[in-house]
């Protein structure tokens, strides 16, 4: 199989992906509601029957019926089988793609972990939202913890290293330079909102290897890794983060292997705007480069979101293969960026494309893919073909018994929680605080000593006491004898030296 039939345009015109050319990368476009989950859909059919791994996230939870097959009682099934002989799809048959579930909060798939230190400070910079300055912080504590071997495994671990510098702010900025204290308090307030949304269970190990999303079947086909993401998408910064993260994984570690007869492994952003939104440049130049070299590591990277408008056009530029479902254009705003999508297709002489971009109905679109010679083909308005898997979710009792089945489970299911940089500071601590209490403990055992000896000194013996005695009774007689206050005063000074001896 060297193709994906995607459907037949107006003028009876096959439209097919070319399986060679895929790794030139793709977008699928278009308005709520105009087919663009079916289009993943059919994509990923496509993909795995090819041999090809796919790792796509179902936002909606519609593309989790890619489990099930579709089936002849369902309310669609006469609509779809027109549809099947309309664009001449023979022998169509219903049937189920294998298929991997994962989930962020291990909710409705295996958990998906990577470590503090697989994520980089600068894809955790842009996932907290961090200024310049707090990001500088960050990256000290990255080569802090990296300098004494301290491993960043989940969020505690980089908390205990941020209280560290704080700590000992005065030594490490001699060799780190300035560290902000008002920095570096921001920075662990947001692991707390991080925290609260979820990211905690993120973050940790067993972190997921990748070779486990690029797996086949006994008969050669592509698992489908589906990633649900349903409740990820209302935190669309951690979302997003994820994404760009995988995808930079997959850019270091996958081989060059430059065009081959198929992808290694195609690769599914939905709701793609996320990435982009409120990244600074430099974030957005490192998507763009990646973007631009992983096609030679055999990934297939396809964009899907609501309008093309909302990808950068560095990134744009790397797209090969267009789908584009209909776009409504209300506001001048959606005029100018349906006349955007339209500039980027191959003109049709058989119609204008910026008109019929509003026109198109549901399941229909505008299609041009490139031909064997990487060319982008004249655009086509095109019906696009049935799934042969279920339109709609997965109950939740079929996604639980394709979990339970997985080989993933025994690998991901279980956190493991060993020694890294938490511990490593705890210890150190308790070490430190256990040393200051000794030494405290010394400091007072000499004043003790001393405070002893004094009152040794004070200690009177018997006759002591009786001689004091005698001569306090003699300096009163004395008294007594001499009349006036004088002779009294003379007495206590003529006898106060016999008293202190």
């Amino acid at each position: 199989m060297s193709t994906i039939f995607l459907g037949k345009d107006t003028d009876g015109v096959s439209q097919k992906l070319l399986l060679s050319r895929a790794n030139r990368h793709g977008l699928v476009a278009g308005a709520t509601g105009t087919g663009k989950t079916v289009t993943l859909q059919i994509l990923s059919e496509g993909f795995s029957k090819a041999g090809v791994p796919v790792f796509a996230a179902d936002v909606k939870g519609d593309l989790s019926g890619i489990s099930q097959s579709g089936s002849e009682v369902h309310k669609l099934h006469e609509k779809l089988l027109s549809r099947a002989e309309k664009i001449g799809l023979n022998n169509y048959k219903y049937s189920a793609m294998p298929v991997t579930f994962w989930d962020l909060h291990g909710k409705l798939g295996h958990p998906i972990r990577a470590t503090i230190s697989d994520m980089g400070p600068m894809l955790l910079a842009r996932l907290m939202g961090l200024t310049e300055a707090q990001e500088g912080v960050l990256h000290i504590a990255f080569d802090v913890a990296e300098n004494h071997d301290w491993p960043l495994i989940d969020l505690k671990d980089l908390k205990s290293t941020l209280i560290y510098i704080a700590e000992n702010n005065k030594e490490l900025s001699l060799e780190y330079g300035r560290i902000a204290s008002v920095s570096v308090s921001a920075i662990i307030r947001d692991l707390l909102v991080l925290e609260r949304e979820g990211a905690d269970k993120f973050f940790g190990e067993p972190a997921l290897s990748l070779s486990d999303l690029i797996q086949m079947t006994d008969d050669e086909q592509g698992i489908v890794n589906i990633l649900a993401a349903d409740d990820l998408i209302i935190t669309p910064r951690l979302y997003s983060t994820f994404l760009l993260w995988l995808m930079s994984e997959l850019f270091e570690e996958l081989p060059e292997v430059g065009d081959q007869d198929k992808p290694v492994m195609a690769f599914f952003f939905d709701e793609a705007h996320l990435l982009f939104d409120e990244a600074p440049k430099a974030l957005v130049e490192k998507i763009t480069q990646v973007a631009r070299l992983v096609r030679s590591k055999g990934v297939s990277l396809w964009f899907v979101t609501q309008n093309p408008a909302d990808i950068p056009d560095d990134v744009l530029g790397q797209i090969g293969n267009r789908i584009q479902h209909a776009l409504r254009g209300y506001t001048p705003k959606e005029q100018k960026a349906i006349r955007a999508s339209a500039s980027a297709f191959r003109p049709n002489p058989a119609f204008k494309t910026v008109d019929k971009i509003s026109e198109l109905g549901v399941g229909e679109a505008l299609v041009s893919m490139l031909d064997e010679k990487g060319r982008p083909k004249v655009v086509g308005q095109t019906l696009i073909r049935p799934p042969y898997s279920r339109i709609g979710p997965a109950k939740l009792s079929e996604r639980k018994a394709i979990i339970t089945d997985s080989p993933m489970a025994e690998k991901y299911d279980d956190m493991v929680d060993r020694k890294s940089a938490y511990e490593i500071l705890n210890t150190k601590r308790e070490k430190a605080r256990k040393a200051a209490e000794k030494a405290a403990q010394e400091e007072l055992k000499p004043q003790s000593k001393k405070k002893a000896k004094s009152r040794g000194r004070k200690r009177q013996s018997p006759l002591e006491r009786g001689m004091k005695a005698g001569a306090r009774s003699i300096a009163s007689s004395v008294g007594r004898a001499i009349a006036g206050k004088h002779g009294a005063a003379i007495a206590r000074g003529i006898l106060g030296g016999f008293m202190r001896r």
